[in-house]
């Protein structure tokens, strides 16, 4: 894993939603990948390391003993692989890339981690760990023979150490029309920390700091791998797109990312050890970007949860077939929502209306002017006055009503984009709800404000609704400023039903 951080401009990121839907119930089952295996590959990194100088960093020639290594086991496997070539810093760097046969050739899923390790040591959790789960997952996916619904693509990068070089090159290297077909990308690096913590990239922006989410489609690949460790009652936690690995150059064009971290030189906290065990006050790795990065610097059992999350996501998402549209609203054009629909409103200021939004900034963005897609969305006073309080929420609640919407039957999801951002004066007594009123009213969202600054940034959610299968159904979406003279806006942009 890179140790700079790299900014990226997170405006032009989530002005290009590329669809992702999220998996079905009808995915095939995901195997069980074998930890001797995994832990196999390793040593004979560790042994390419050892015999070329004691590292496999770019330029050198361990790293391109490792990059034939890999690509030897897919080629004898049934991939198509190519050992793609770039320059950085007056040296040859490799990307393998390899394809697996068969699926949606305009719906293809990448699976990467960087290959190659600093120069001061091996690198075998930063990042032989993320490479070897991949390699060992793309093989049991031939030995599985398996029939992708999506077309399925692994990436092993090359000069990731030096700032994303290799993936930064395969991406340059797609045209406009072939980037668009990559429609999500799953990053591997270091995930077997001795002193492991259990990182997912935060696709939705929950956690609501840092560098907010990821493009449209990111919170179901991170669903996913959530579904996996709640599944086996390992807690997660999520963790920012903040440009260290290589899912940075996808994010950048508009390509939804996630993958799963053990954590590098953070420290771990009291509650992290508490929440997950080791050693509270140490580093996650020790010995991160150093010698005594070897195979001796590996957590079992973290290596072998995250080879089965990476088989589970790979499984579950590649082999998924895409649910239907039921019904959509992306606001460009009037479909008949109605505001304060129960006439029991209060706010003076800020009312929900459909239009083009302006944006707003104090401390920060407020009020987002770039909506999802198009130019409208669904915001709360869309007008910029001479201070961003001007037209924001004030004196109470704001609500407004979706047509009616007839639901079948089967499973059902309710999907939608939102933000809700606020000033520190804020408290959470303010908060953006989302529910569903049919023969009952259940609330299926909700975000509430703090004392704290919140930035507006675009999230997903993605919501189970089948309860109310076979009614007719009105989706209905209140935000309020209860807090007293706090700073609050709200946007809620392409809602969805699927099944």
């Amino acid at each position: 894993m890179m140790r700079s951080l790299w900014t990226m401009g997170m405006a032009a990121i989530l002005a290009i939603p590329l669809a992702f839907t999220a998996p079905s119930a009808s995915a095939a089952v995901p195997p069980d990948i074998s930890l001797t295996a995994v832990k196999a590959h390793l040593t004979q990194l560790q042994s390419i390391a050892t015999a070329n100088g004691g590292n496999r960093a770019h330029g050198r020639p361990g790293y391109l003993a490792s990059a034939n290594y890999v690509k030897g086991l897919l080629d004898g496997a049934g991939f198509t692989t190519t050992l793609q070539s770039f320059t950085y810093g007056g040296a040859t760097g490799y990307n393998v890339i390899a394809d697996w046969p068969g699926g949606d050739p305009n719906d293809i899923l990448m699976v990467g981690a960087h290959l190659d390790s600093v120069t001061a040591g091996p690198g075998i959790n930063d990042n032989g760990s993320g490479s070897a789960a991949i390699l060992e997952t793309a093989l049991e996916v031939s030995r599985q023979s398996l029939a992708p619904t999506k077309h399925l693509r692994f990436a092993w990068w090359g000069a990731e150490e030096l700032g994303l070089r290799g993936s930064q090159a395969y991406v340059n290297s797609l045209s406009a029309t072939e980037r668009a077909k990559v429609k999500g990308y799953y990053n591997f690096d270091m995930v077997g920390s001795p002193n492991a913590g259990y990182f997912v990239y935060d696709g939705d922006n929950s956690d609501g700091v840092g560098s907010g989410p990821g493009p449209a489609g990111s919170a179901q690949l991170e669903a996913t791998l959530q579904a996996y460790f709640t599944s086996i009652g390992v807690a997660t936690r999520g963790t920012d797109f903040d440009g260290r690995s290589d899912y940075g150059p996808f994010i950048a064009v508009g390509i939804p990312a996630g993958g799963t971290f053990t954590g590098a030189e953070g420290v771990k906290t009291s509650a992290q050890a508490t929440l997950w065990g080791g050693t509270s006050g140490q580093a996650f790795d020790p010995c991160y970007h150093r010698a005594c990065d070897t195979t001796a610097n590996i957590s079992d059992t973290a290596l072998n949860r995250n080879a089965d999350a990476i088989a589970y996501a790979v499984w579950t998402t590649a082999t998924a077939t895409p649910p239907t549209v039921l019904w959509q609203d992306t606001f460009e054009t009037s479909t008949g929502w109605t505001t304060n629909p129960s006439g029991t409103d209060t706010a003076t200021s800020g009312q929900w209306e459909r239009g083009v939004p302006q944006a707003t900034t104090s401390s920060g963005a407020k009020q987002l002017g770039t909506t999802v897609s198009g130019t409208n969305d669904l915001v709360t006073g869309r007008l910029a006055g001479t201070a961003a309080g001007d037209y924001d929420i004030d004196g109470g609640v704001t609500s407004i009503q979706s047509p009616a919407i007839t639901l079948p039957s089967g499973t059902l999801k309710l999907a939608f984009s939102w933000y809700l951002a606020h000033g520190s004066n804020s408290s959470a007594a303010d908060f953006l709800r989302v529910k569903v009123v049919g023969s009952t009213t259940t609330q299926v969202f909700q975000q509430l404000g703090a004392a704290a600054n919140r930035n507006g940034a675009w999230g997903t959610a993605d919501v189970d609704i089948s309860a109310f299968a076979g009614q007719s159904v009105r989706i209905l979406v209140e935000a309020g400023d209860a807090s007293g003279a706090s700073l609050v806006e709200a946007g809620i942009d392409d809602v969805k039903v699927t099944r």
